[in-house]
């Protein structure tokens, strides 16, 4: 009997960022050095550069976060009163 494999699904991540993730800065690829092999039982030690690169991928998600949040509000708020809309 095989045993059963889960996957984990992140349900946040938009469906174009999937399609353009190779076509943003927030990931490099010759940074990339952390393939791990199934043998590996060390954890990666993280260093200042990798605490800083998560600190300021973290503010840039949060002012993705902020922007995108602005434009719902925009975009959902209620019309405004006397105007331009003709009444049913």
């Amino acid at each position: 009997m095989l045993p059963e494999i889960r996957f984990k699904v992140n349900i946040s991540m938009l469906l174009t960022e999937f399609f353009n993730s190779a076509e943003t800065d927030q990931y490099k690829e010759k940074d990339d050095q952390s393939v791990l092999k199934l043998d590996d039982t060390r954890k990666v030690r993280l260093t200042l550069l990798h605490l800083n690169r998560l600190r300021s991928a973290n503010d840039v998600r949060k002012f993705e976060n902020e922007q995108k949040a602005e434009e719902l509000t925009d975009q959902y708020k209620a019309p405004a009163e006397g105007g331009d809309e003709p009444a049913l």
